[in-house]
This record gives C-alpha cells, structure tokens and sequence, in this order.
C-alpha cells in the first residue's frame, strides 16, 4: 500500500526567477510587497498570473478569477510549460543560513479528512475556518491547473524518509536551480529516479507500520488550500482532481522552527474574565498544571490552571472561543513575539496570555490526542520562508 505518488509535473521552460512567487496568502497587508512582484513579473508569463493573492480577494472575485483561468489555459496551449511525467522532485530551500529538505508528489485526498477528530491519514494541523473555504473553492472549481504552496509534515526523528536523499543528489538529474525573489533564498530541485521514488514510498510506509494510529502527514501550511482541494473533488469526483500536488517535509529537519502564538483580549473586564477561566478549568481539567503569564497594563502575573487540552494554547482558546460567544464585545488578536504582546497590554480593557509554545515533537501527539489543535497554535517560519509556486498539474 501506497500513499505518496509521482506526478506529471509541469515546469515552466525558462525565467524560474519571474515565473515563482510566493504562497497567496501572505503579505496580506502589504500591498507593497506585490506590488513589488508585479513590477518584477511584468508580462512574463509567471505564476502571478494564474493566482489570487488573498490581498485582492473581495466580495465578488469573478473577473479576476475568469482572467486567471484564461491564463493558465494560455499557458497550456502555449510554449510555457515542459511534461515530466511520473516525478517527484527532491527540493533544498535554502533560506536565512539553513536548508530546508522535501520532496515534491501527489497525494490523494481520499486519504485527507480535515475535520476536528478524524483518524486519516492526513489531517489538519489546526482548525479549518469553514467560511474561508467558499472564495477559494470559485477559485479552483473550474481551474485547469494547480500549483501546490502546500507542506505536509512527516514525523520522522530517524531522518529515514528525505534527509538520505541529500547524499545522492549528484547522481540526480537538476529540475532547477535559482534565486527566488524578493528575499526568498535560493532553491534547487532534482528528479528523483524511479527506484528512488520507491525507496521514499518504502521509507513513508514505514513510519506508520504497526501503528494502532496512523497519522502519516500533517499539514504544515496551505492546510485552507488542500481543504479546498478537498472540496472541489467532493463536487466533481473528477478523477484527476482526486489527487493534490504537495510538498512534504520532516518535522524533525533543522530548519523547521515552531514559534507560539500568543493571545491579546481586547474590550475585556480583567477579574471576571480570569475568574471564569479558573473555575472552568478546576471543573473539568485534568491533573497537569500549565502555566500562563497575564499581563494588563498594571501588572504581570504568573497563573496555573488545570489542563483542559493536552497543550496550554489549546486549553486557553476553547475556553476564549465559548466566553466571547457570551461576550460579542470582546475582541482578540493573535501575536508573535512577548514583548509585542506586553506592549499591546498597556491599554485598558486588554489582557495577554504568554505560555509554552509547542515542541516539534509534541504536534504529532498532540493531533492524536485533541485533534486538530487550535487556530493559531504555531508559526513554522516567517512570511520570505514560505513556499513558493514553482511546479503545476493539469486537473482537468
């Protein structure tokens, strides 16, 4: 049994340096930033093209869209793209002084089920915002091509799966090599030989053999993309939208830093707000402790409470979710870094919550455990660390 496949990838003939851009759903603020790309792209033929950045989506997003997919049936019909057929792709990103490891291939989204609780094969990472799926689901519905932003993570400690490819990449056949732009890093990427893809396929298997619990991929980033894709195949059962082009990475690689999260309240009565969560978690947590810094603009105070969830973010959101419910005044926002969230507490009515972020090897647990973790639970790297479009797939 097999869950990882090769795929007929589509690469653009030349210019990788104007044709890749970043996943769409960053920069959602900085219009600078594309406008920058648009003025690097010009008319090339780039995936700016036969993209949506998010910064653009609006309430009616039809015209973009019907442009979108005329410009990627240009490019079918056009000289833009060569056919490897069967591949998967090695790929090193090479970003702020490290090197990021993955392999390009299908996965079939049969084995993908991205609701709270499921035991697939691929799940969520954290939960899926339901209302954000409709303007991405016109976006794909009648697309002819995808190109995948999507990582999924494999938890393998062993480093048995992708980090041995690294020793035979010279013997690989070069599928690019370039400069990614606006401060993205340099990327390269080879095909890998069929008995390679095998050994990969193997290796994969071989981390959920024996397992009562098989969670074999988790989705790192564009965890909305794949439920999309998800969703438009639920529509067509079209058998090559059956399947999504991904790129999957180890946990354990290096170069993957996860980052917390933290919570600032805004609009919010410090004393009832505290009390509530307190009794909430004596009445039905457990008996691990975790521990939160709270902090207002008086003072900053440590605070243990019984764990509701198996993570201390888990444990604090399901319980902020269900107060702002009965509290529709109550405002938050989700923060990196604890000195910006200490510095946002120094007005009134606002109150921070800094605690332990999550290991690397407490996510796969964890997803076990709770399901799929809380929105906002971690960060893997920053806006320039994303993946960019470089590879396609017909999926008409």
């Amino acid at each position: 049994m097999k869950h990882f496949y090769p795929a007929d990838i589509l690469l653009p003939k030349k210019d990788f340096e104007t044709w890749s851009v970043v996943a769409c759903d960053q920069y959602t603020s900085e219009p600078d930033y594309w406008r920058g790309v648009e003025s690097i792209v010009g008319d090339k033929p780039s995936a700016l093209h036969i993209i949506l950045p998010e910064i653009y989506l609006s309430a009616d997003n039809s015209a973009r869209i019907a442009k979108i997919n005329a410009a990627m049936q240009e490019y079918l019909d056009g000289d833009v793209f060569d056919t490897y057929e069967n591949s998967m792709i090695y790929v090193e990103r090479e970003s702020n002084d490290t090197v990021r490891r993955g392999v390009v291939g299908l996965i079939d989204l049969e084995d993908y089920d991205y609701t709270k609780g499921s035991t697939a094969l691929i799940r969520a990472t954290e939960a899926t915002v339901l209302e954000r799926i409709p303007p991405r689901v016109q976006i794909r519905k009648d697309a002819p091509l995808e190109m995948p932003h999507i990582l999924l993570l494999i938890d393998d400690p062993d480093l048995s799966v992708i980090e041995p490819l690294a020793d035979s990449k010279d013997d690989f056949t070069s599928a690019y090599s370039f400069e990614l732009m606006q401060g993205g890093g340099h990327i390269d990427g080879w095909f890998l030989p069929a008995e390679t893809q095998q050994k990969v396929q193997d290796a994969l298997e071989a981390l959920i053999a024996g397992k009562d619990d098989k969670l074999l991929f988790a989705v790192g980033d564009g965890n909305h993309s794949l439920a999309t894709a998800k969703e438009c195949y639920n529509l067509t059962k079209n058998p090559l939208a059956r399947y999504a082009l991904v790129e999957v990475v180890n946990i354990h690689d290096k170069s993957i830093e996860f980052e917390p999260i933290y919570r600032v309240l805004f609009n919010v009565d410090r004393n009832d707000f505290l009390a509530k969560f307190i009794a909430h978690t004596e009445a039905v947590g457990g008996d691990t402790l975790q521990h939160f810094t709270v902090v207002d603009r008086e003072k900053e105070v440590g605070v243990d409470v019984k764990a509701t969830a198996k993570l201390p973010v888990g444990t604090l959101q399901t319980f902020v979710d269900d107060y702002m419910k009965d509290h529709p005044e109550v405002k938050i926002d989700y923060i990196h870094g604890a000195d910006v969230t200490r510095s946002l507490c120094k007005d009134e009515n606002t109150l921070g919550f800094i605690f332990d972020g999550m290991g690397k090897d407490e996510l796969f647990p964890a997803i076990i455990a709770d399901g799929s973790l809380p929105r906002k639970t971690f960060s893997m790297g920053h806006a320039a660390d994303k993946r960019y479009y470089i590879e396609a797939r017909k999926i008409k």
